[in-house]
């Protein structure tokens, strides 16, 4: 069973998440903001990371860049979860090693389908 890390700071976000993706069949892990969650994707080494961009401590964007620069985490795919839908935004969302990058509000069947894919093409 594929593991998912959920990292973001809205619970009512995280327990959706954690929802819909348990019902599919995922090991789903939350963690509330970056720092636990970088932590957390170290230890735990998940299948897929779900990383909100606006979070406290530290940001999806530093979480991604410290992923991508560890030998352990670097190949885990990542998709940012956030309200920054500019242009410029989803340009420095890839930038710092983002696999995926979807917009808030967002879709959950959209999301599910991304999410399947990025597993699919990392098996």
């Amino acid at each position: 069973m594929p593991s998912i890390l959920v990292v973001d700071d809205d619970a009512d976000i995280r327990d959706m998440l954690q929802f819909k993706l348990a019902k599919a069949g995922y090991e789903v892990h939350t963690e509330e903001d970056g720092e636990t969650g970088l932590a957390a994707a170290r230890e735990l080494q998940p299948d897929l990371i779900l990383l909100d961009w606006m979070m406290p401590r530290l940001t999806g964007p530093e979480v991604c860049r410290e992923l991508r620069a560890a030998d352990d985490t670097a190949r885990v795919p990542v998709i940012l979860l956030t309200a920054k839908a500019q242009e410029a935004d989803v340009q420095r969302g890839f930038a710092t090693g983002a696999d995926d990058y979807i917009s808030k509000p967002f879709s959950p069947r959209e999301l599910m389908s991304r999410v399947q894919a990025l597993l699919a093409r990392a098996a």
